[in-house]
């Protein structure tokens, strides 16, 4: 359960750090909890992230970290890009246009 906690605390300070620094955060919320956590930011420039997580058990004495979220930027041609991912005991799995499917 300390490991949530400073996963949450970690990727919140992240958060905090991202925005460009013309940027201005708009909106922000997080729920932390003892087996659980969720976030999630808007800024001035377009950029939205949001990351919910929770601890899944693997057998009586192993549990990992399930994470789930997106991130989205407004690039200097105005597109957006947006990434969805999921982060689990099988690894880091993005999605998105921008990321090449093998």
């Amino acid at each position: 359960m300390k490991y949530i906690l400073v996963f949450a605390c970690l990727s919140i300070a992240l958060c905090l750090a991202a925005p460009a620094p013309d940027a201005e955060i708009v909106n922000q919320v997080s729920d932390v909890n003892a087996d659980s956590y969720s976030y999630k930011f808007e800024t001035s420039d377009g950029t939205k992230q949001e990351q919910r997580g929770s601890l899944k058990n693997l057998g009586p004495e192993d549990d990992a970290l399930q994470v789930a979220g997106s991130y989205s930027f407004v690039d200097q041609d105005g597109q957006t890009h947006t990434i969805n991912y999921v982060a689990d005991e099988n690894g880091f799995q993005p999605q998105g246009e921008d990321i090449p499917q093998l």
